[in-house]
């Protein structure tokens, strides 16, 4: 790991030693470096504390976010309820939110191999949010998404696009486009619904 190098691949690194993801060589390896490099050091703290701050409202549902498969065996292993959707490219799907879902999950299927960095395009409410660089695996061919819990409790019926960018110096290309038809929970009218 270079010290002078701070990307979000190193980030990446950084969060997979404190969440005890690597093998025991590598997580040797981070760990010993760590001791040594204060900037390294500086930087995971950072990356905790920005965890914990993102931990704290994602449950109340105030954003959307990309996370990844141990994110999620984290939220099912806590007990928390899930309803997920897992769409290829190309996909629609009609989807809702019942009142005792704690989260709703959606699974971007795409081709991932070679991938470097990875953009989602949100298409929603006649507005359009950009989230760059997000957290991928290319060998799980998926991105994970949990969008806006309390926004989704809002909803009256809406369609929603979203869009996985490849990016490259230069350049970027569509590499999967998502459809989903959001319908209120029967008995909830979306402004209004708790």
């Amino acid at each position: 790991m270079k010290p002078e190098l701070h990307d979000t691949e190193q980030d990446a690194t950084l969060l997979a030693w404190w969440l005890d993801e690597l093998d025991a060589a590598d997580a040797d390896e981070i760990e010993e470096h760590l001791f040594s490099c204060e900037t390294c050091s500086t930087r995971l703290r950072q990356l905790i504390l920005l965890r914990d701050a993102v931990r704290g409202a994602l449950p109340r549902g105030q954003f959307g976010t990309v996370v990844t498969p141990p994110f999620i065996r984290g939220l099912t292993d806590s007990g928390k309820k899930l309803r997920e959707y897992r769409l290829p490219p190309g996909g629609s799907v009609l989807c809702t939110i019942a009142p005792q879902d704690d989260y709703v999950v959606s699974h971007l299927e795409a081709p991932l191999a070679g991938v470097r960095q990875l953009d989602l395009v949100v298409e929603a409410g006649g507005e359009t949010h950009r989230l760059a660089h997000v957290p991928f695996d290319a060998a799980s061919n998926e991105v994970t998404f949990i969008p806006p819990v309390a926004v989704l409790r809002r909803l009256g019926p809406e369609t929603t696009r979203m869009r996985l960018m490849a990016v490259t110096l230069g350049s970027e290309r569509e590499i999967g486009e998502y459809t989903f038809n959001h319908q209120p929970w029967p008995g909830h009218s979306g402004p209004d619904q708790a």
